[in-house]
């Protein structure tokens, strides 16, 4: 019995010196003097000639996708059905990458904390493996006595043999214990290599997503410009209004008032909406009901369905945790009129709803405002964006990319709250009055609506 549980303890510290040798050299590394001065070998010289081509050959690769990624964007040509496609799509994927990343850095922290835990307690064990593999090897070691020579040898190896009987049984279950665990920890090695290999994975992935998507989306603004000759002074002029006025419900109005390319969207919203009641009447004639096949036509230039009749279908804007909800505390005093989401620095943000553009840019404690007439009298507002990537004037599709987040919090109540990362305001709006965005939104992932 005794043999098994030494190779067991052997086996076990061993295995627990292994775990720890990369520690001890790295150790020894960082404490070991630098040569003041070192020749670069031919062998250094070759590696970086290695390096070199290698660089060269990565930059001549990423130039080979460009070029192929702008032929294909080029082969869209003024199709803007296969346009709206790729964008929602693109964007679609990148919002999936981004949801990915989050739950894999999630597991990879909880996996890390179980191994720290794992090494603490087989360290605390160290010592008193050592003391019982010495022990063993010992007992291993020793001649039994000869009975007719010294009878108290005999009785003492008697008495010995006795106590190593008793405590062997415990030792065996010390040393399974101590088996299991390293065993454990052997896992978790594993785990945290598999899915730290699969998190460069992604992160390569929502890299080439990201420089698909912006190519894109400055096709799609190259087109949009192209139709929209005054865009520029147009732009201009909605963010001199912006300054005259002092509330949103007099930037809205301003806008749509004032402004040629807002004026217009009010307008088409307006008719718009009138068609789609009409429309929405022959269907409840027919007891059709308005669902997510609603929004699968990439050519259309008016919101596929009435506002009031998309609750429980659209997507969040934005991948991120809701830190304020409509009504509650708006850390300033006052009530929340919107929500609040908590996201990743560079957070892709897509378009709740159809609607067109009324006004896209900077605004008093806003940061970055994006309004959206949905039609009916209804108004979506975003903010807290870093860069805008649609104009005035411009219809866009649910799930359509709009903006990007920055590194830091761009709205000012929020700033007030010393918040580490940035957020996304969304506020619904009927009539010019605050209303809650909560029955809009989709029960779960799978009903959320894509484009």
């Amino acid at each position: 019995m005794r043999a098994p549980i030494l190779n067991l303890l052997l086996i076990a510290s061993c295995a627990g010196a292994s775990l720890f040798a990369e520690e001890s050299l790295a150790q020894a590394q960082t404490a070991a003097p630098a040569p003041q001065t070192a020749a670069i070998s031919p062998d250094a010289i070759k590696q970086r000639e290695q390096e070199l081509e290698a660089a060269r050959a990565s930059k001549k690769s990423a130039e080979e996708a460009q070029a192929k990624l702008k032929a294909e964007i080029t082969s869209l040509g003024q199709d803007r059905t296969q346009l709206n496609q790729q964008l929602i799509d693109t964007a679609a994927n990148v919002r999936t990458v981004e949801t990915k990343i989050d739950e894999a850095e999630a597991r990879l922290k909880t996996l890390n904390g179980r191994e720290q835990q794992a090494r603490t307690s087989l360290d605390s064990r160290r010592a008193d493996i050592v003391e019982v593999l010495a022990a063993l090897q010992r007992a291993g070691r020793r001649t039994p006595p000869a009975l007719l020579v010294r009878p108290e040898d005999a009785l003492q190896s008697l008495r010995t043999a006795m106590l190593l009987g008793a405590v062997v049984p415990e030792l065996r279950g010390r040393a399974e214990k101590i088996a299991g665990e390293l065993g454990e920890l052997v896992t978790l090695r594993k785990s945290i290599a598999s899915e730290r290999d699969q998190l460069a994975s992604d992160r390569d992935k929502i890299r080439s997503d990201q420089t698909r998507l912006a190519a894109l989306v400055d096709e799609r603004q190259r087109q949009q410009s192209s139709r929209e000759k005054d865009l520029d002074a147009e732009n201009s002029r909605a963010i001199t209004l912006s300054k005259q006025v002092g509330d949103l419900q007099g930037l809205i109005a301003k806008m749509e008032q004032d402004l040629q390319s807002a004026a217009k969207a009010a307008e088409k919203a307006a008719e718009a909406a009138k068609q789609a009641e009409a429309k929405e009447a022959a269907n409840a004639a027919a007891n059709a009901k308005p669902g997510p096949a609603a929004f699968k036509d990439r050519s259309r230039t008016s919101p596929a369905i009435l506002f009031v009749s998309a609750k429980g279908l659209l997507p969040l804007p934005v991948n991120g945790n809701k830190i304020r909800d409509f009504g509650g505390s708006d850390g300033l005093g006052g009530l929340q009129k919107g929500i609040s989401l908590a996201t990743k620095p560079g957070s892709q943000v897509t378009t709740p709803c159809d609607g067109w553009v009324v006004y896209a840019g900077p605004f008093r404690s806003y940061g970055q405002l994006l309004i959206l007439n949905a039609g009916g009298g209804y108004h979506v507002l975003i903010a807290g964006m870093e860069r805008i990537s649609v104009n005035i004037g411009q219809f866009v599709l649910t799930g359509e990319p709009v903006a990007t987040m920055g590194s830091t919090s761009q709205v000012a109540s929020i700033l007030a709250t010393n918040a580490s990362q940035p957020v996304l305001y969304v506020e619904f709006r009927k009539d010019g009055t605050p209303i809650d965005p909560g029955p809009w939104w989709a029960a779960n992932e799978g009903e959320k609506v894509r484009g």
